[in-house]
């Protein structure tokens, strides 16, 4: 019966390509013939076949109307009557149009003066107004059937507006770009279009779209060649009104062809119930006769045809009773098979099995097979009291035993009519609640048991064969859909780690994209700060002459270099490993605490003073601090991002607080050094706080980058730091950093080591291709004593040196660049070291770092340096390859 109702249904989805293909070709012939003729006698009016036209439009649209209707009552759905509400307001303008033709009496003179009035204006109101009515018909088709009430009371009200406007909209308009005569009519075949597409692309959701596709493609054409019509009843008019025929007949007779086939299939339907009734009552006469002859012969015994006849009622009876469990085990499985989850689909089957079983007590569990037990999932509202009882709630777990449970777990269904007669402990159980019967039915998938459908009545032996037939059936179907209803969980859960791994992969490659990015940044801005930095430092070095002041700022300055060098190298742990030790000096945290407050002075004082904003600063220092180890720099630019997101949370002005604890050591702990940032501003809410260390995440909007608290908490890593957070929504936020302290007695002196011996006098060849490069470095080991010799890119370079080997004044060193244009630096200490082996070769470079590293030094290097170079590392390397060559 099910395979005969989806082989109805699948015909149904094709019928209705079928009748169109079969209703739209005679008339679509039929029109392309009258067309063709009409267009080829040329620029003629026909004023008898234009009132036939009009007459048949009318006669269509109401039958159309009328078939519509009918259709739609019978099978009770809203597409049929909302496409009958638009033909049925269509008729109404396409009546009083043909009234305009009719010859009115010599009594009624005064409306003679209709047709002038009412023909021209009635034609345009019901073109639209059909189209616009099918396309609203289908727009709802997509969205759902519901009811419309305001469907045909809007269509005639939109007709009054559309009558009304078209009283002022002339006919006829010459002049109009591409020869059109009736600009009012230029959206009629593009609507007619629209809905041609949409009404095919959408064929198979509804069998009446592709007649109601093929009549707006027909009526596309029509309108389209009448808008070019000069008269309201020449060639291209006629085409125009045969278009809006044949369109109708297309649709109406593609909707007889429908309704016919459905008839068809009744009658066919009829038939065949026919044929089985006569069958069934020819088997009743067989079986009367058959009776009657049982009868005649058993007259004498009575008792025995007693005994028959209840038999057959008993046997009738089994029959009902087996119908009913079958038509209540298909209820049950389409009622599982509509949804996903096994809680609700659990509690369809229980649900089920207390009330049309019935049963007493019924719950379904899950097996466990790693601790052997059972777990109650899913409790029935009608066994509620008894599983209390029972203590077996929901989530509540069942020992296995060597009884029906364990039997059961084997994939066998297990019937205990009399649980008085077991001692195990679940039946015991049972028996204490009132429940004397049970069935265990096992939830099975591939020979795997991964639970039990248990179902109790009260009075013993009162489960029939039938019904644990029955349940054991319906476990079949449950465990089938709960196999995959945790099929579509494994699924779900499948496709949400993919799409995180998909997220963490795009961020990878935004991470890498980022590093690609600095490590040409990295570069040139490492170009750029070498000449500040050699020249601040030779300043510092060498100048005596230099007040305290001045020199205290050119100390700023260096110290700012320096902390924009090590944020450039810092810019490739976003892409690349980090170093996993760093190079950690003690740190007076007080002093650097001071420094990072006068070097933002503009960002937190300045720059808010000037919109009238007033942050207020205070240092709350500790006394006597002891020293920690960590990187300077690194430290000084954690503090300088917190600092400056405590201006930013603060826009209106506030109160900042810079504050340094320390804690002593106790029992188990080590002694900590706290650095707090404490702002007024506005606080982050649970969500922010937990992703605000994420690298890209941002409050700021276009404003921020997402990275300051992320390279703040890899610096803190780094050092073996911790970062706390405490913040309140419109309170405030604390930034605490908390740091190991050293002891004070293994403390070294802070600052640099002695200054190493400065190599004596010795020619020098520099190769760069920036001129400021070369002046700087010629400038800084002129001072130093150097002969220098300076060359602007390789290929000069590679001269220079072969010149000065070919004078006899050799040069004892090189210092070249890498990036270089035509001829690198690598090719320059190749081509040196083939000429003269023994000539030692430094490489300054803004990728230095990098390349010390990660070992890629390339060969025929002696040296790497890293821009911007101090002139201490400058002097230890040529100390150490030059040595002996003075």
């Amino acid at each position: 019966m099910v395979g005969e109702i989806d082989r109805l249904n699948g015909q149904e989805t094709k019928s209705g390509t079928a009748v169109f293909s079969r209703s739209f070709v005679l008339p679509f012939l039929v029109f392309v013939v009258v067309a063709t003729i009409l267009l080829v006698l040329g620029r003629h009016e026909y004023p008898e076949l234009h009132t036939m036209l009009d007459t048949g439009m009318f006669f269509l649209s109401v039958v159309l109307a009328a078939l519509l209707l009918d259709i739609g009552r019978r099978i009770e759905r809203g597409f049929p009557l909302w496409l009958a509400a638009s033909f049925a307001v269509a008729a109404t303008f396409e009546f009083l149009h043909v009234t305009a033709t009719i010859e009115w009496w010599d009594d009624i003179l005064p409306l003679l003066a209709l047709p002038n009035w009412l023909r021209p204006t009635t034609w345009s109101p019901s073109a639209y107004l059909l189209p616009i009515g099918i396309g609203l018909a289908i727009w709802r088709l997509l969205r759902g059937e519901r009811p419309m009430p305001w469907f045909l009371p809007g269509l005639a009200l939109l007709g009054a507006v559309l009558y009304a406007v078209f009283q002022y909209i002339p006919v006829n308009l010459p002049g109009i770009p591409l020869g059109i005569t009736r600009p009012a009519q230029i959206g009629v075949p593009m609507l007619w279009a629209g809905i041609a597409w949409v009404a095919w692309r959408m064929r198979d959701l509804e069998r009446k779209l592709p007649p109601i596709a093929a009549m707006a493609l027909i009526l596309a054409v029509g309108n389209t060649a009448f808008l070019y019509s000069a008269a309201g009843n020449d060639d291209l008019a006629m085409v125009a009104h045969l278009s809006r025929v044949t369109g109708y007949l297309v649709l109406m007779l593609a909707v007889m062809r429908m309704a016919s086939r459905d008839m068809q299939e009744r009658i066919q339907a009829e038939r065949a119930l026919s044929r089985l009734n006569a069958e069934l009552e020819r088997r009743v006469a067989e079986r009367t006769v058959q009776l009657e002859t049982l009868n005649r012969s058993l007259t004498a015994e009575n008792e025995e045809r007693r005994r028959v006849e209840e038999s057959l009622r008993e046997t009738d009876r089994r029959l009902r009773t087996h119908l009913e469990r079958l038509n209540l085990l298909h209820q049950v499985t389409r009622a599982i098979g509509e949804r996903q989850d096994l809680a609700s689909i659990f509690q369809v089957v229980i649900r089920s099995v207390e009330d049309e079983l019935p049963a007493d007590f019924c719950t379904l569990c899950l097996y466990d097979p790693a601790d052997h037990v059972l777990t109650v999932s899913g409790v029935g509202t009608r066994s509620l009291g008894t599983a209390m009882a029972l203590a077996m709630p929901e989530r509540a777990r069942i020992a296995i035993d060597a009884n029906g449970l364990s039997r059961c777990l084997t994939g066998r269904l297990v019937y205990e009519p009399d649980l008085t007669a077991l001692q195990f402990p679940f039946p015991q159980r049972l028996l204490q609640g009132g429940l004397h019967a049970m069935v265990l039915a096992p939830l099975q998938v591939e020979s795997t048991v991964f639970g039990v459908l248990i179902a109790a009545r009260r009075e013993a032996n009162s489960f029939s064969s039938a019904e644990c037939e029955f349940l054991r059936q319906l476990s079949e179907h449950v465990a089938l859909a709960a196999h995959q209803a945790q099929l579509h969980g494994a699924l779900q859960r499948a496709y949400d780690d993919l799409r995180l791994s998909q997220q963490s992969v795009i961020q990878q490659e935004r991470l890498r994209v980022l590093g690609q990015m600095a490590s040409g940044i990295a570069h040139d801005i490492n170009n750029a700060l070498t000449p500040a930095s050699l020249y601040t430092e030779a300043l510092l070095e060498d100048d005596k002459t230099l007040s305290a002041t001045s020199r205290e700022l050119l100390g700023v300055v260096h110290r700012a270099i320096g902390d924009v060098t090590q944020t450039v190298a810092r810019m490739r742990e976003f892409y690349r490993q980090h170093d996993a030790q760093v190079n950690l000096a003690p740190i007076a945290l007080n002093d650097l605490v001071r420094q990072v407050v006068d070097l933002t002075r503009a960002r937190w004082h300045d720059m808010p003073m000037q919109r009238g904003i007033v942050v207020e600063m205070k240092l709350d220092l500790a006394a006597d601090l002891p020293p920690m180890q960590g990187v300077e720099s690194e430290i000084r630019e954690a503090l300088i991002n917190l600092l400056l997101n405590a201006v930013d949370a603060m826009p209106n002005g506030g109160r900042m607080v810079l504050a340094t604890t320390a804690e002593p050591a106790t029992e188990g702990r080590a002694p900590k050094i706290h650095c707090e940032v404490r702002d007024t501003g506005a606080g982050m809410d649970d969500e922010t706080r937990r992703r605000c260390l994420e690298p890209f995440f941002t409050t700021k909007g276009e404003r921020g980058t997402g990275l300051g608290l992320a390279m703040v908490y890899g610096v803190l890593q780094r050092h073996g730091a911790d970062l706390e957070i405490d913040s309140t929504v419109g309170r405030g936020t604390t930034m605490r950093m908390v740091f190991p302290a050293i002891d004070p007695a293994r403390t070294k002196a802070t600052g640099d080591s002695a200054e190493p011996e400065r190599p004596q006098r010795l020619p020098l060849l520099v190769i760069d291709d920036d001129p400021i490069l070369l002046q700087t470095l010629r400038v800084i080991l002129e001072n130093d004593g150097h002969a220098v010799t300076t060359a602007n890119g390789g290929d000069d370079g590679i001269t220079a040196f072969r010149d000065a080997q070919r004078a006899g004044r050799p040069v004892a060193a090189v210092i070249t660049d890498l990036g270089m244009p035509n001829i690198d630096g690598r090719k320059v200490a190749a081509a040196i070291k083939a000429d003269s082996p023994d000539t030692p070769i430094i490489l300054l470079t803004g990728w230095g770092q990098r390349l010390i590293d990660d070992d890629e030094a390339p060969a025929h290097v002696d040296r790497v340096l890293s821009k911007p170079p101090k002139l201490r590392d400058l002097r230890q390397a040529l100390l150490e390859v030059t040595a002996g060559k003075a």
